[in-house]
């Protein structure tokens, strides 16, 4: 029986959630936010103040700043405070970190971190936690992040997994070694000049062919015109007699197809007689 592979286990990472007020959102940053006046504003504030300035050729920079948008929009929307948006960007954006931080199916892990977030900041208990949503805030805030990031969490996760690449190598007992590839760039650079080399060399040889060869191809072409004569007459000679023999023998298909039919029009003749001299004889 086949052996039975191991199982890769789960790196695991223990979060502890903490209070994220002011952790990203600071109170300078809140009111530039407040002072944009355009989309495009805040979002070119939030690539500059977390890195995301690359948006516009990489995707995972273009999704997180989406994302962080749209959470802001949605504090804007529901009239949160400067602390409740602080802490609510701060709650998406750890959680985001979290599931972002293995290629591992983490969504339980990362939905569990997200619900302690979300208690750190509803339930007053100092120094661990702060009340500063209210029972139907934190019932929007829930329902807008399972709604948009939970529910897309796979994309996520295949958005910002990295791809692996498996590089290998054998060797054999009594094989040398494979030499290590050439950088592919430098590999064409020397085909690219070896191949300018050869066409100039085949450039000048070919110079020097046409300039000896000059008085050889008007003889050619002497001798080509006058083979091309001889073939033109006979071939008209042998269409004209071709044309003659077609023409005769057409003439004498006519002829044997006149005999024919005069051959069957004398029978139908002497038939309609017949038929006639009989039908007189019947009537006496």
């Amino acid at each position: 029986m086949p052996q039975d592979l191991p199982k890769v286990s789960q790196p695991t990472k223990e979060h502890k959630a903490i209070i994220c007020i002011w952790a990203d959102l600071t109170m300078t940053h809140m009111d530039t936010i407040i002072n944009c006046t355009s989309m495009e504003e805040i979002q070119s504030f939030i690539a500059e103040s977390f890195g995301l300035a690359d948006w516009h050729d990489n995707y995972r920079s273009a999704i997180v700043l989406d994302l962080f948008y749209y959470t802001l929009q949605f504090a804007i929307d529901h009239h949160f405070s400067k602390e409740q948006t602080s802490a609510f960007f701060s709650i998406v954006k750890k959680t985001h970190e979290v599931c972002t931080e293995t290629p591992f199916d983490n969504l339980e892990i990362c939905y569990n971190y997200f619900k302690e977030l979300i208690l750190c900041h509803a339930v007053k208990r100092p120094p661990w936690s702060v009340n500063i949503f209210s029972p139907e805030q934190v019932h929007l805030v829930t329902e807008y992040v399972l709604t948009t990031y939970f529910k897309h969490y796979k994309l996520y996760k295949y958005a910002f997994t990295p791809l692996v690449k498996l590089d290998l190598s054998i060797s054999y007992d009594g094989v040398p070694l494979t030499p290590e590839p050439v950088d592919v760039c430098e590999e064409t650079q020397e085909f690219e000049t070896e191949a300018i080399k050869e066409s100039e060399d085949v450039q000048g040889e070919c110079v020097e062919v046409e300039e000896s060869a000059k008085p050889a191809t008007e003889e050619e072409n002497a001798v080509e015109r006058e083979l091309r004569q001889i073939v033109t007459d006979q071939l008209s000679v042998e269409i004209q007699k071709l044309k003659l023999s077609i023409s005769d023998q057409i003439q004498s298909n006519d002829e044997e197809l006149q005999k024919k039919l005069s051959a069957i029009d004398g029978k139908s003749s002497q038939t309609k007689v017949g038929g006639r001299a009989s039908s007189k004889s019947k009537k006496k």
